[in-house]
């Protein structure tokens, strides 16, 4: 194997170790959802629900993610649209407007004008091109630049608001630094983190509020960081991302305790458990999820992993 097949094992080796980190927060995250009058008392006591973990479309999207990467070396966005309208399964829990716009696209109505049409032409600031973008972080992981680049990418093709693209340039970034901070053998502060991360997002209510997680003083609370930054509860970029950012750079050494701080914050916990676990996975390593919450979620499917002439046999 020649240098450059190596680096692109490589990288796609992250991208799937994203995926992985991913797949099981968001995993997770959903069997949470149970009732206000319990859920404090579960997640205080940490008790694991039982098996098995179904994942929702933050996976399911993400499994589209990957194929793109796996086959292009790159986000190629008609391949991308095509595999998320492919794979749609209504199952998982998409939000509203994907229902309408992946139907649009399995219609044959092109991406771009399809996103173009959500919310009277403003397009979606929704939190799913976040959600599904840690592999892309992963794989562009050498260069900050590229990683941003690739991420808008990667949104474009759901989300044309500029928030919703945003949120998904703040996550690949966060998951491209936590790769390189792995390398390095570094644990920064949380502030520190972000401070790598904000260059790359554009102005706006993700970059604002990011900016407020940042500077939220040491040992702050998630009342506090849910009330400051969101949580996730009205589905956007720009109250899911902060937060789940401020997570990761609270627990960045630890998969698990990520995971569970995370969690006790509510909202969104599918979402906001799979950033986390798509990023802290990857400074961790594979050996950071613990087995038991692997074995607990579904198998996934293998069809990201195959070649198109092994799909057609």
């Amino acid at each position: 194997m020649g240098p450059l097949l190596d680096a692109k094992a490589e990288r796609l080796a992250r991208a799937c170790l994203a995926l992985e980190g991913l797949s099981v927060g968001d995993a997770f995250g959903e069997r949470f959802f149970v009732s206000p009058d319990t859920v404090g008392d579960l997640i205080r006591a940490r008790a694991l629900p039982a098996a098995p973990w179904p994942h929702t479309d933050d996976t399911q999207m993400a499994l589209s993610v990957l194929e793109s990467l796996r086959q292009f070396g790159r986000v190629e966005q008609d391949a991308l649209a095509q595999s998320l309208a492919h794979h749609y399964d209504p199952s998982r829990g998409y939000g509203p407007s994907m229902h309408g716009l992946l139907e649009w696209v399995r219609l044959g109505i092109p991406w771009r004008a399809a996103a173009g049409r959500l919310f009277a032409g403003q397009g979606s600031y929704g939190n799913g091109a976040a959600m599904r973008v840690a592999p892309v972080g992963a794989y562009f992981a050498e260069n900050l630049d590229e990683a941003a680049k690739e991420a808008v990418r990667s949104a474009e093709v759901t989300h044309a608001h500029a928030e919703g693209i945003a949120g998904a340039v703040a996550v690949a970034v966060a998951a491209a630094l936590a790769c390189k901070l792995a390398r390095e053998g570094r644990r920064p502060s949380r502030r520190e983190y972000l401070d790598g991360v904000l260059p790359y997002v554009p102005s706006g209510l993700v970059r604002e509020r990011l900016r407020h997680a940042r500077d939220l003083a040491e040992g702050a609370s998630v009342r506090l960081a849910v009330s400051a930054l969101g949580n996730g509860t009205g589905v956007s970029a720009q109250d899911t991302v902060p937060f789940a950012l401020w997570c990761a750079g609270e627990r960045l050494e630890s998969y698990e305790e990520a995971l569970w701080l995370t969690v006790s914050g509510l909202g969104d916990r599918d979402t906001t458990c799979a950033i986390v676990g798509g990023i802290v996975a990857l400074y961790g390593g594979r050996g950071a999820i613990p087995e038991s919450w692997l074995a607990a979620r579904e198998p996934l499917p293998e069809w990201p992993f195959r070649d198109e002439a092994d799909k057609r046999e």
